[in-house]
């Protein structure tokens, strides 16, 4: 009996050995390695080398200098541990009604007339970091008010950091609302709203 089980048993501390240990420490490697920004979320730092978000997830920005992110249904705005989307249908009536106020409070902000889907509606994980350039665009004449410089310098920045879709034809154009308010931040460091 002894002598049949020991073949399996001494498959299942190869294949142990194999693919739980040797095999996700040469992926990690190799990520390190390749990738290390990625491998290790993507994270953005301040000047002083403190982790101040990662470029991955979505985070809250409500001063009128900021642009402003999509909205979130992860917990209390932008709460990984509560990410999730709101499950509600397009006729939920619940829905109707948030997208609705929020329609209104882009309008009362931005004086906007068109407003792009993203700016109403959450992502399927709520923690999306990206934005539509519509948005983006929608956004620059507050952000340039409340910076005391003109629209389209806040534009110009916009435009830069707006990426098309990945190798032409995967996914949307969009803007990262993180690194982009950075660059807002840099480039317009004395702004009167600062």
């Amino acid at each position: 009996m002894l002598r049949s089980l020991r073949p399996a048993i001494v498959m299942i501390a190869l294949f142990t050995l194999l693919l739980g240990v040797a095999y996700p420490l040469a992926v990690t490697g190799v990520a390190q390695a390749a990738f290390p920004g990625q491998a290790n979320g993507s994270l953005v730092r301040n000047a002083d080398g403190a982790v101040i978000g990662s470029a991955l997830i979505g985070q809250p920005f409500a001063e009128a200098r900021y642009l402003r992110p999509r909205p979130s249904a992860a917990g209390d705005g932008y709460n990984a541990a509560g990410s999730s989307g709101s499950n509600l249908g397009p006729l939920n009536d619940d829905l109707k009604t948030r997208v609705a106020e929020t329609a209104v409070a882009i309008r009362i902000e931005n004086g906007a007339g068109v407003i792009p889907a993203d700016a109403v509606t959450t992502s399927a994980s709520g923690l999306d970091p990206d934005i539509s350039p519509a948005y983006a665009r929608l956004q620059a004449e507050r952000i340039a008010t409340a910076r005391g410089v003109p629209a389209k310098e806040i534009q110009r920045v916009i435009d830069q950091h707006t990426r098309g879709a990945l190798l032409g034809f995967i996914g949307q154009p969009h803007v990262n609302v993180l690194l982009t308010n950075r660059a807002l931040d840099a480039r317009f460091p004395g702004s009167p709203d600062a």
